[in-house]
């Protein structure tokens, strides 16, 4: 029987179902719409010949504050959108490494390829470094300050020299070192998010220690990634770490004694950075990880699923997200600093509009309620209520006002106080300053950094207060101290003013051995009759 040719082999129009679907952008998942939700630019760093090895965002949500360390320097952008500040140069012929914020966002703390660690100001960048930190014989590659607890006066530094070290910032002295705490380099450090005295660290032994500051040199724990590693950070409860190696990256239960609790090897070449980043549509916490592969991953540790991929057209060594959530950025291998951030959709735009048509609907405010004794505002009431005739007011102390010289003190400007409490000529004052220095190591220094109009102020304030009783053992030590370090200057041509006030120095302590020696002779003539008088009336 022959074939019925009339009639198609296949039906001319497939049906619907069997066509392939063409990735409609409405069947994004809420997530992904969230993270291609941000617009995509680059920030300027001058040159591709450097990487940008370590990226951090300041603690501080006044606005965001990045800092990436590039070349010999660390460079600063603030603002929305971000825009370079002054640069922080921490070497001038190393490498800066790690930067980090204080918790509160006033310091910055860097390492370089010397191994020295300095701290500077982040509102004065230029300024040079208030501490300079010396320890390490090699790269720091790791520099940490606390998160918990508003720690600010420790940090932890590690490196390629496999020393690890907890410092004391305002004495630039070691609280406890570790010469080996790990068998190789050590390139990875975080501090615990819920106590400032824990924090961790991974080398390219494999292996990954967490360190507790009280108790000193032996690490709490220690367990094995199975890879070099990278990057370790702690999850916001604490009680997870995450450590990036290799291709994968691992989550680790800390309390449970180093349990593994979950592998992820979404990278097909190394993760150098991990960090946290905030969703703020929802409030949620997600682990972002960057490799050399050029793909920032993004992972739900509660759901332990990948969520999105972003892909960038270079290697990735560092990632960072701002605090609040709406910048993103990755540095790559070649000196780029890729920045994304989030746009608000239509809805968010409208619903910031105030909607003037006479069809525009409000929400109603709700009543407030009854203040209970149960309630913490129940025992603030009445605060703001004015004072009425007959009332009976107590009035608050009145805040106390801070010296100039206090106030250098607190900016660490150790001279400038000096100068400010020698130009006030009050003794108590300058002695007070004093004594604050010697306390902080730094008299002598100040006393050698004093130029020839200011060393004629101290030497003046010595030749009228030196032979105080009550002054006289700091100040004439002072005065030795003087003479022994500025005698060049003394003798110099333009030290006219300064001889005399040595002259004057001279005399008033000679006058003062004169006195002294009277007064001896006074107290031999009247010791014998005191003698007398008592045996008289026994």
């Amino acid at each position: 029987m022959a074939a019925d040719t009339s009639k198609p082999l296949f039906p001319a129009a497939p049906h619907a179902s069997l066509l392939p679907s063409h990735g409609n952008a409405n069947r994004l998942s809420p997530e992904a719409a969230y993270w291609r939700n941000f617009r995509s630019s680059t920030l300027d760093t001058g040159s591709t010949a450097f990487s940008v090895t370590h990226l951090a965002f300041s603690p501080a949500r006044a606005r965001p504050t990045l800092a990436a360390a590039w070349s010999s320097a660390v460079h600063l952008f603030a603002g929305d959108p971000l825009a370079p500040r002054p640069k922080v140069t921490v070497c001038k012929d190393a490498a800066a490494y790690s930067p980090s914020f204080r918790c509160d966002g006033a310091l910055l703390a860097a390492g370089d390829g010397r191994g020295v660690v300095r701290v500077f100001r982040v509102d004065k960048p230029t300024a040079g470094p208030l501490r300079t930190l010396s320890a390490h014989a090699a790269q720091t590659r790791v520099v940490r300050y606390p998160e918990a607890g508003g720690d600010k006066v420790h940090l932890l530094t590690a490196g390629d020299d496999a020393l690890l070290a907890y410092w004391d910032v305002p004495s630039e002295t070691p609280v406890f070192t570790v010469p080996a705490a790990h068998r190789d380099y050590i390139r990875a450090g975080a501090p615990s998010p819920v106590d400032h005295n824990l924090f961790a660290t991974g080398s390219y032994d494999q292996s990954v220690k967490l360190w507790d500051a009280r108790t000193g040199k032996a690490p709490a724990l220690t367990f094995s990634h199975g890879a070099s590693v990278e990057s370790v950070l702690f999850l916001p409860s604490g009680g997870l770490l995450a450590t990036a190696g290799g291709t994968t990256v691992k989550i680790w239960d800390v309390i449970g004694g180093g349990r593994l609790v979950h592998s992820v090897e979404s990278h097909v070449k190394t993760i150098f950075a991990l960090a946290l980043g905030k969703m703020g549509a929802t409030g949620e916490t997600r682990l972002l990880s960057a490799g050399s592969d050029g793909y920032v991953k993004c992972f739900d540790y509660g759901e332990l699923k990948m969520t999105h991929s972003m892909r960038y057209p270079k290697e990735l060594l560092s990632v960072a997200c701002s605090p609040c959530g709406t910048v993103l950025v990755a540095g790559s291998s070649k000196g780029d600093i890729f920045v994304r951030r989030r746009k608000k959709n239509a809805t968010e735009e409208e619903e910031e509009e105030v909607v003037g048509s006479e069809f525009a609907w409000t929400m109603p405010k709700p009543e407030k309620q009854a203040l209970k004794p149960s309630y913490y505002r129940y025992f603030l009431r009445g605060q703001n209520e004015k004072a009425k005739e007959g009332d009976f007011v107590i009035s608050r102390p009145k805040k106390a006002k801070f010296a100039e010289h206090d106030k250098l003190l607190r900016k660490f400007r150790h001279k400038d106080a000096l100068v400010s409490a020698l130009a006030k000529n009050n003794p108590r004052s300058v002695v007070a300053v004093m004594e604050e220095l010697v306390a902080r190591r730094k008299l002598v220094r100040c006393i050698g950094n004093l130029d020839v109009a200011e060393l004629g102020l101290l030497l003046d304030f010595l030749h009228r207060n030196a032979t105080l009783p009550r002054y006289a053992r700091l100040l004439l030590g002072v005065a030795n101290k003087v003479l022994e370090m500025r005698a060049e200057d003394i003798i110099s041509e333009d030290g006219g003013k300064l001889r005399g006030c040595i002259r004057n120095l001279k005399r008033m302590v000679v006058e003062e051995i004169k006195i002294q020696h009277t007064l001896q002779e006074i107290q031999g003539m009247i010791s014998p009759m005191l003698a007398l008088s008592a045996n008289r009336l026994e």
